[in-house]
């Protein structure tokens, strides 16, 4: 097959530009000064663009689109498309019955003077596929990595464009999420939550535009509630406290549920922990989907129903190990606290110095970010389903080498045991399950919480068949 060539961006603004019908309005807040420019530069854009605005003092910000708190948020970026969207067919009556209008809006931090903060923005589009119709939203939020403002905004000019033509020119949304970073790259610009919304596509679930953004590495996390809404993990996780429970949830047993709901009341009890401010979060790595060989985007979205049904988030990651996992999550919580729940046999993984031979420090620089300021592993025991015998954190061996530091992060409270596990089903191994649904054995409906249960029988889940 013949490779298509990826568009200029030039080539995609003068495409827009002479699009016929194609009507709107650009507001552009900070940094983001230079979308609408593309447009102009290219010749055309009179028969594009309706309006252009940067309401950069605060004042005057608020004066147009009302008070915030604060102003690099989806929240402005929503009250700016919809008060610019809703100008157009008022102000422009005469063009609603064969016009598509579209409002472009971004609100975005650059680098400062003392490249002190973290550059990021969000970026979105309202707009029409028919006239008249009532209008989709696409909203995207980007963290950009070049090291000077003025790069910064260029590659900025280039997400928005390439929005812009993707919205009007690809119906599939996954072509259009893949055309975002078009003539860039992703260590210039990430990009960690999209969605799209709108009468056109209505029965398109979100969630997956979420795995496919790690997939094809534009961010290293994204993560949606457990309503199944892709919410970016900055704004959602911000001076939270934050517990995490990796696996592959499938299914989600009793265990799974033990591990977190025993972890969690420890970590509800800890001195600086407010019960108000916790998130608890099911993480599902891509090496964990990949388990079974190439991602199955149905049993994705199957195993995090469950999970979602269940009242948690949910984060998938491309971090393997734990400590970049942790250093991830440290950059929003402020101090707050991290919770990470595992069993003894990941633990001892933890511990195998294998796993940091690419780092010039080894264990100990891994360590130093695992088990940093108000981080705490909660280490659920392990039974050895030969004899019965049960292994906690108490039992635990690892090298001689590394008894004093297993020592030392105990003591200090870095390694906590679970307590109270449920005995009778610690025995319960979910690819065993999985196996039994699928073969048709009975049995496997005592070891999944209930709801889990109803919902692999009604919904013919990983494999089961009735």
């Amino acid at each position: 097959m013949e490779e298509v060539r990826i568009l200029r961006t030039k080539e995609k603004a003068l495409q827009v530009n002479l699009k016929v019908g194609i009507y709107g309005s650009f507001a552009e807040i900070g940094a983001g000064q230079e979308v609408a420019a593309n447009f102009f530069k290219v010749g055309g854009a009179s028969g594009t663009i309706a309006k252009t605005m940067s309401a950069y003092d605060m004042s005057f910000s608020d004066a147009i689109y009302g008070k915030c708190d604060r102003y690099v948020t989806e929240s402005r970026l929503k009250q700016m498309l919809n008060k610019e969207y809703g100008l157009l067919p008022a102000r422009l009556e005469g063009l609603v019955s064969h016009t598509r209008f579209f409002a472009f809006a971004d609100t975005v931090e650059a680098l400062n003077f003392k490249k002190t903060n973290k550059p990021h923005g969000w970026v979105g589009l309202k707009f029409q596929l028919t006239p008249g119709g009532q209008p989709n939203e696409c909203i995207i939020h980007l963290k950009m990595h070049d090291s000077d403002n003025l790069t910064q905004q260029f590659a900025l000019g280039i997400v928005g464009v390439n929005l812009i033509y993707g919205c009007f020119f690809y119906s599939d949304p996954e072509k259009l999420l893949k055309s975002l970073l078009d003539n860039l790259s992703p260590d210039r610009v990430e990009i960690d939550m999209f969605r799209i919304s709108g009468p056109d596509y209505h029965q398109f679930d979100n969630r997956l535009m979420a795995l496919k953004l790690v997939r094809f590495g534009f961010t290293k996390a994204a993560m949606f509630g457990p309503d199944g809404h892709v919410v970016q993990p900055s704004e959602t996780l911000y001076k939270k406290n934050i517990l995490v429970l990796r696996g592959r949830f499938k299914p989600v047993t009793r265990v799974t549920v033990d591990m977190l709901l025993k972890a969690l009341r420890q970590f509800k009890n800890e001195d600086d922990v407010n019960n108000k401010d916790i998130v608890a979060i099911s993480e599902l790595t891509l090496n964990d989907l990949r388990s079974e060989g190439e991602i199955d985007e149905e049993d994705f979205i199957n195993r995090t129903d469950i999970i979602c049904s269940m009242g948690r988030h949910v984060l998938i990651s491309n971090y393997t190990e734990y400590y970049r996992l942790v250093d991830y999550l440290s950059s929003f919580t402020r101090g707050k606290r991290i919770g990470i729940i595992l069993g003894v046999n990941n633990l001892e993984q933890v511990f195998d110095e294998s796993y940091y031979a690419d780092l010039r420090g080894g264990i100990l620089e891994a360590f130093g970010t695992l088990f940093g300021n108000n981080v705490t592993l909660y280490v659920y025991p392990l039974v050895n389903r030969a004899d019965g015998e049960i292994t906690t954190l108490d039992d635990m061996t690892v090298r001689e080498n590394l008894l004093h530091l297993l020592d030392y992060l105990k003591v200090n409270n870095k390694l906590k045991k679970v307590n109270g596990a449920n005995r009778e089903c610690l025995h319960v191994v979910a690819d065993d399950l999985a196996e039994m649904i699928e073969d048709g054995s009975g049995g496997w409906e005592k070891w999944v919480p209930k709801k889990v249960e109803l919902a692999i029988k009604e919904r013919n889940l990983f494999g089961y068949k009735g």
